[in-house]
């Protein structure tokens, strides 16, 4: 269930639009001003903000670029302000998308699935150079060429990818990969990293697993 986040003044549309989203399978938080948008951000996970740009504590464009500095969550604007200057403004400040107001519900439910599936796309793949990871099917890709990853391959490349630039100790990947109920032996582990190795040569992926002194490993391209 994806939760979106409605910051508006106005409790008829406040009203109108969280009934509507509510009966369309939505968790529904709701928000009067940029203080209490900011409070719920910073306590609750969001995947869309629904953001009126004429609040009472604030202009909804300076708190469109707080929320975008500080979560990586999709803006919708749905503002009474519609003309093409409003728009390019909304959008400028980080906005993802942007409705005026008066409004078709169909449109904005249009809006909101659309917005929610092109994120929820861009969380299923992670990049990294020509590595493609695809968090779904648990399936690795060079140069669009499937690598026929095991899963703890899988889960360890992802790992190291999600932190590339720094290293990862031993005790955190084997905890991570293996699980704290799972046996796991620094043997094991380097037999894992091995095979990855092995394929990524084998693709000519310009990736390496490489070892740090001491102790953990960093993925770098080469």
């Amino acid at each position: 269930m994806s939760t979106i986040l409605l910051v508006e003044d106005n409790p008829h549309i406040m009203k109108i639009n969280s009934e509507m989203l509510t009966m369309r399978g939505y968790e529904i938080l709701k928000a009067v001003n940029a203080a209490q948008c900011m409070d719920i951000l910073k306590w609750n996970p969001v995947d869309l903000v629904i953001l009126d740009i004429m609040l009472p504590d604030r202009n909804g464009l300076e708190l469109c670029r707080d929320i975008k500095e500080m979560y990586h969550v999709p803006i919708l604007f749905l503002s009474a302000m519609g003309d093409n200057c409003d728009i390019i403004e909304g959008l400028r400040a980080g906005g993802d998308d942007y409705l005026t107001k008066p409004y078709d519900l169909d449109v904005l439910a249009a809006k909101i699935k659309a917005r929610l599936r092109s994120v929820s796309d861009i969380r299923r793949y992670v990049c990294y150079g020509c590595l493609k990871l695809d968090t779904l099917s648990m399936c690795g890709y060079i140069y669009g060429k499937d690598m026929f990853l095991t899963q703890k391959e899988f889960s360890l490349l992802l790992l190291l990818v999600q932190n590339k630039g720094k290293a990862v100790t031993t005790s955190e990947i084997i905890r991570e990969i293996w699980g704290v109920g799972e046996q796991a032996s620094s043997r094991a582990l380097w037999t894992l990293i091995s095979r990855l190795r092995k394929k990524l040569k084998n693709e000519n992926a310009r990736l390496e697993i490489s070892s740090q002194r001491g102790d953990g490993y960093f993925l770098e391209r080469i």
